[in-house]
């Protein structure tokens, strides 16, 4: 649950970061491609970012080593 829950809150802030960008920057038909071009791309690194952190927690690489002591 927690992974498409925050898939959905990453897709909610780049609808209102569009938006956003929309409304702030209007300078033209190409400039507002050009912006909401940049503005999505940050969106989907930034989730795809998360995403990878998230699952590798799920199945770590490096196990942990306990000594006898501990």
């Amino acid at each position: 649950m927690g992974f498409m829950l925050t898939t959905l809150i990453f897709i909610v802030i780049g609808m209102i970061a569009c938006l956003c960008t929309r409304i702030c920057c209007n300078k033209g038909p190409s400039a507002n491609l050009f912006h909401l071009t940049l503005v999505t791309t940050a969106t989907v690194c930034c989730w795809m970012m998360w995403a990878i952190v998230y699952l590798a927690q799920m199945n770590p690489l490096i196990v942990p080593i306990l000594s006898e002591g501990e």
